[in-house]
């Protein structure tokens, strides 16, 4: 791999899904909430002389459903908690300190003999 350096670098792990695919997902959950819908009437009708009880609660999901399955298909979207930053800003690189300046008055040899500049640093 080469590396460039100054060039863009653009992040794509927290971008969202594509419209086709979301509208594909709800289409999915759609069709499969009214597959169980179809199901549970088609139940309440073979099980209503036989187990009534299950066939209320068969026919309650079915009234239920395509209500739950329409909320669910029109929810839309999903929101990201905050958008993703499409550009990733290179590493600052740190830079050097600037040695400390001596003062006009303390400058020059006398000021040195007499103790009045500043202290000799030591560079390690």
């Amino acid at each position: 791999m080469r590396k460039r350096s100054g060039a863009e670098v653009f992040r794509i792990t927290g971008a969202r899904q594509s419209l086709a695919d979301d509208v594909r997902g709800r289409q999915r959950r759609y069709v499969i909430s009214m597959s169980v819908r179809t199901v549970s009437v088609i139940l309440a009708a073979v099980l209503w002389n036989i187990e009534r009880p299950v066939a209320i609660v068969a026919l309650v999901l079915g009234a239920l459903l395509p209500y739950i399955a329409v909320v669910i298909a029109n929810a839309g979207r999903e929101t990201p908690p905050s958008l993703p930053s499409t550009f990733v800003p290179p590493p600052a690189r740190p830079m050097l300190d600037a040695a400390p300046v001596a003062g006009p008055a303390e400058s020059g040899p006398a000021a040195d003999r007499a103790g009045g500049g500043a202290e000799p640093h030591e560079h390690t």
